[in-house]
């Protein structure tokens, strides 16, 4: 019997970026759901940004602590042979078990995913018509494309097909700017829902999330307003929030100075450092599982914009069946919520969700899986993304 030899998918990623379980786990969703549609996939990095979080001292070797720590990172889910790292922010070299067979690769791939958009396309990686840009961050690449930003252009055209997680992109009441050069189609975060069923793990009695509380940075200006990236603006929003109900808030934080930190604990914020558990995958799965469910905000830009976009983190809550309440950027139009998923505009909408859970916690549980089941399966999301460019 003779057997058609798989297709090959290239994942173009920012594990070594930004090496925190967050991004591995968005990272290794794609992966592991595309092997599992029968695909063989192949992960690179070559997105030019020194690894400065690898750097601890002056002569540390940067490369080989990236080399160690994506060899660490990808042998665990079985793919330790097939990724590649490229020094392209100093002298080029690849490393890595593929990394003499770049080119060759990328010539034979079926197709090349940028996720985040993180990689600014090289002749290799689109010479072969089929590289598609994956935007996890929608909002500033949609401002700078209706201002014809001639860079954002340049950018996007070797791409064959564009997806974003602004799920609401051209719909009524959305304020993304829409442009006609580039056909955006919405896609959401995958999730290998096994990874994190939690039978077995006693929820917690805290409501919690992950993330960095001030990053001052990719504000956008569209008619004449200011949109912020920062999430500490939409949280001072709800600063009083533990002291109007007695259930308990922690929240993980990266970039939260001690000031802050003194702000938010005199308020009755459970706060700790977010880095302490959140460099290795199963400790930060194991936070997630012991929580009673997550409570965050969004980011301005999205919330004022109506984009729709919805969080990978709060996509494994509900995996792991813990309810979530989020901040409303217009996802209940293409999520359900009310059961197991809230959205919110008013601190009195987040003391009727904290009460609506504890009133019947098991319920609001199996609701949050059942919408992961039904929504974020990466079975089902990667073969809609993969149907949408022909593949």
């Amino acid at each position: 019997m003779n057997l058609l030899p798989k297709t090959k998918v290239v994942l173009l990623g920012m594990m070594a970026k930004v090496p925190v379980a967050g991004v591995i786990w968005q990272t290794v969703h794609y992966l592991i759901g595309l092997e599992r549609l029968g695909y063989e996939v192949y992960y690179v990095e070559a997105h030019a940004v020194a690894p400065a979080m690898f750097l601890e001292h002056e002569d540390d070797d940067g490369a080989a602590k990236v080399t160690a720590f994506l060899d660490r990172t990808l042998r665990r889910f079985g793919l330790g042979d097939r990724w590649a790292f490229q020094a392209l922010h100093a002298d080029g070299r690849a490393y890595g078990p593929i990394a003499d067979g770049l080119g060759r690769l990328f010539r034979s791939a079926g197709l090349v995913i940028n996720l985040h958009g993180a990689t600014r396309p090289l002749p290799e990686h689109h010479a072969g018509g089929r590289l598609v840009y994956l935007e996890t961050d929608p909002v500033r690449l949609q401002v700078e494309l209706t201002r014809d930003d001639p860079a954002a252009i340049a950018f996007l055209e070797p791409h064959c097909a564009f997806f974003t997680f602004g799920e609401n992109y051209g719909r009524p009441g959305c304020g993304l700017p829409v442009t006609r050069r580039f056909e955006f189609k919405p896609t959401r975060q995958p999730v290998v829902l096994d990874f994190w069923d939690s039978a077995g793990v006693a929820p917690g009695a805290t409501f919690t999330t992950v993330g960095s509380w001030r990053q001052l940075t990719r504000e956008v200006e569209l008619g004449g307003e200011v949109y912020h990236w920062s999430k500490h603006f939409e949280f001072l929003k709800f600063l009083g929030l533990p002291r109007r109900t007695c259930q308990p808030f922690e929240l993980a934080l990266n970039r939260c100075g001690a000031e802050d930190r003194a702000l938010l604990e005199r308020d009755g914020w459970r706060v700790r450092d977010s880095l302490e558990f959140s460099r290795d995958p199963d400790t930060y799965r194991q936070y997630i599982a012991r929580s009673r469910g997550e409570f965050t905000v969004a980011k301005d830009q999205n919330v004022r914009l109506r984009s729709g976009w919805f969080s990978d983190r709060s996509a494994t809550y509900l995996a792991a069946g813990r309810p979530v309440i989020t901040q409303d950027t217009g996802f209940g139009e293409v999520l359900p919520t009310g059961e197991g998923l809230f959205a919110f505009s008013t601190l009195e909408e987040i003391l009727a969700s904290v009460d609506a859970i504890g009133a019947d916690y098991g319920r609001h549980s199996r609701a949050a899986a059942a919408i992961a089941r039904d929504y974020f399966d990466a079975g089902v999301v990667l073969s809609d993304l993969l149907a949408e460019v022909g593949v």
